[in-house]
C-alpha cells in the first residue's frame, strides 16, 4: 500500500548489517530456524555475520491495538528494544538488543520484529521448579535471589518475572549469570517492601524454595527472616490458587458443555 511506513532501528554497533538484518525479516515466514511458536509470538534465529541472532515476530495487532500502538503507545518490539538497552546500561544481562522493525498501514501497526543476540544458555528458571534434585539448586536460586535484589535496587519492576523468562549460563566455580528475556511488560518505579515480595509471585515457588530465597532476600534487604518468608510465601500461594482456580473454572465449563 502507498500509505505503508517502515520504521527501522538499528543499534550502531550493528548498523553495517542493517540491510542483511531486513533481509532475515523479509523472509522470516519461510526461513529461520524455529526457536519458539508461541501461539502469538514467534521467534527465530539467522546467521548473521559469525554470530546468531534471534528476531521475535509479534502477533498483528487487532484494528483497536494496531491504532493505540501507533498514535498512544510503543509497540512491544520498541519496548523490548529499549528496556534492553536500559536494563545493560543498569547492569542487568539480557540478551543484547540489536534492531527493532515496525510496520504500519493508515490505520495503525502492522507488524513489529524484535532483534536480539542469541544466547547459548544452560537451563531456564523452570528447572529448579521441576526438578527438586538439580544440581547445586540452592546455591543457584540464592544467587537468583541476589540477581532479583539488583532488579528492585534499580527501581525495575518486572511484570513478567515468572519461570520461563529467566535463561540461566553456569559460569562454572559455583557462579550462574542470569539473563532476561520477554521485556516489553516493565516498569520503573521505586520498590518498596511489599511490591518487592509481590514480584515473586509468578515463580511458582514451593515451600522449599521460599524458604531459601527468603533467607537469602533477607539478609540483603536488612529485615527478619520471618517477615520475609511470611510476605513472599503469602504473595506465591495467592497467585497460585488464582490460577488453579481460573484452570478448575476452565475446566468445569467444558464439563458442562460436553454434558
Amino acid at each position: 500500500m502507498s500509505d505503508s511506513k517502515r520504521h527501522v532501528v538499528v543499534h550502531p554497533d550493528y548498523k553495517e548489517f542493517e540491510s542483511e538484518i531486513l533481509d532475515c525479516i523479509e523472509s522470516f515466514k519461510k526461513e529461520g530456524d524455529l526457536v519458539l511458536d508461541g501461539g502469538r509470538n514467534i521467534i527465530k534465529s539467522f546467521s548473521l555475520g559469525s554470530e546468531i541472532i534471534n528476531i521475535k515476530s509479534f502477533k498483528k495487532p487487532q484494528f483497536f491495538q494496531a491504532f493505540v500502538y501507533k498514535y498512544l503507545r510503543e509497540s512491544k518490539a520498541k519496548r523490548s528494544f529499549e528496556y534492553a538497552r536500559k536494563l545493560i546500561n543498569l547492569g542487568i544481562s539480557t540478551p543484547f538488543p540489536i534492531a527493532y522493525v515496525e510496520d504500519f498501514s493508515s490505520i495503525g501497526l502492522d507488524s513489529s520484529f524484535y532483534v536480539s543476540k542469541h544466547i547459548d544458555y544452560d537451563f531456564d528458571f523452570r528447572d529448579l521448579i521441576h526438578q527438586p534434585r538439580f544440581p547445586d539448586r540452592q546455591n543457584i536460586l540464592e544467587q537468583f535471589t541476589e540477581f532479583t535484589f539488583q532488579l528492585h535496587e534499580n527501581g525495575i519492576n518486572f511484570l513478567d518475572h515468572s519461570p520461563g523468562n529467566t535463561l540461566i549460563l553456569n559460569q562454572g566455580q559455583g557462579t550462574y549469570q542470569f539473563f532476561l528475556i520477554d521485556l516489553n511488560r516493565m516498569v520503573f518505579e521505586p520498590m518498596g517492601f511489599e511490591k518487592r515480595m509481590h514480584n515473586f509471585r509468578r515463580l511458582w515457588l514451593s515451600k522449599t524454595m521460599v524458604d531459601i530465597m527468603s533467607k537469602k532476600y533477607a539478609k540483603l534487604c536488612n529485615r527478619p527472616e520471618s517477615e520475609v518468608y511470611e510476605a513472599m510465601l503469602k504473595h506465591s500461594r495467592t497467585f497460585q490458587k488464582k490460577i488453579d482456580s481460573k484452570k478448575l473454572r476452565r475446566s468445569g465449563r467444558k464439563m458442562n458443555f460436553k454434558k
